[in-house]
């Protein structure tokens, strides 16, 4: 079996240490990398991934344009990386378009620490470029261990999102919204044709049930195996979906083939 993760996680060689340190200790989990692009392609290399989405996150307006850069020079080698803007900063729809000419095929949004909701109205010029550019919108979804206050990446606004730009291409992470599936399942589960579930970190919460409700509902074909790397094993993830009762092709679709679709691999 072929592995594409979606969704991973990875620093600076000079900021990985001390923000991993600092993550680890608020969220009480052992990461399963320390960080770095280099470890990361040591677990991909231990658990069989071909391909990992590498999603950085600026959470301040002035680190998009060092993140990008770092982004497009980070990409290849099987590492794919997206790039992220940020929902206060002056220029965000001039840099989706930048993000686009630097070669990267998405951006990552955190609303809970960037602080917006996925419906925003502030957002919408750079939901606009990204769908006239065929950009990903990769949102995280639902419960954070690591964010403090009211989830603001729910269901009902992902819905809201699908709703409003039918072109854009939206991932919900964590199967809709970590902790909030049954929502995930009321508002969003087979309801949008942009719209995708990937699977990260799920391994840690869900149970299989669960997991089989909203994947029979959302369809394998829009459900895209993640594993939110370094915050668990891709070995969890990969034997939640292998002991569901799925097909050989429904499992094939969740682990690499939808993501080779979106991404627009060859």
């Amino acid at each position: 079996m072929r592995y594409i993760d979606f969704h991973t996680h990875a620093f600076t060689d000079s900021l990985a240490e001390r923000a991993m340190s600092r993550l680890s200790g608020i969220s009480g989990i052992t990461p399963f990398t320390d960080g770095t692009v280099r470890d990361l392609k040591r677990a991909m290399a231990e658990r069989g991934i071909s391909s990992a989405v590498v999603l950085p996150i600026a959470t301040k307006p002035s680190q998009q344009t060092d993140i990008n850069n770092w982004a497009a020079d980070t990409n290849g080698s099987g590492i794919i990386c997206f790039g992220s803007v940020h929902p206060d900063a002056e220029d965000k729809a001039e840099e989706v378009r930048r993000i686009k000419e630097l070669g990267l095929r998405g951006v990552k949004f955190h609303p809970e620490y960037q602080r917006f909701s996925p419906d925003d109205e502030r957002m919408f010029p750079v939901y606009e470029a990204m769908s006239e550019l065929g950009l990903i919108a990769l949102f995280h979804g639902g419960a954070d261990p690591y964010a403090e206050g009211e989830i603001r990446a729910t269901p009902r606004s992902f819905a809201a999102l699908a709703g409003a730009f039918p072109e854009l291409k939206i991932v919900a992470a964590h199967m809709g919204g970590l902790m909030l599936w049954d929502d995930a399942e009321k508002y969003l589960a087979g309801k949008y044709s942009n719209l995708w579930f990937d699977t990260g970190v799920t391994g840690r919460y869900i149970d299989d049930d669960t997991m089989l409700r909203l994947i029979r509902k959302q369809g394998a074909e829009r459900v895209l195996f993640g594993s939110d790397c370094p915050w668990d094993d891709p070995a969890n993830e990969i034997a939640l979906i292998e002991r569901l009762p799925l097909s050989q092709d429904e499992k094939e679709q969740i682990f690499f083939r939808n993501a080779e679709k979106l991404l627009g691999l060859g």
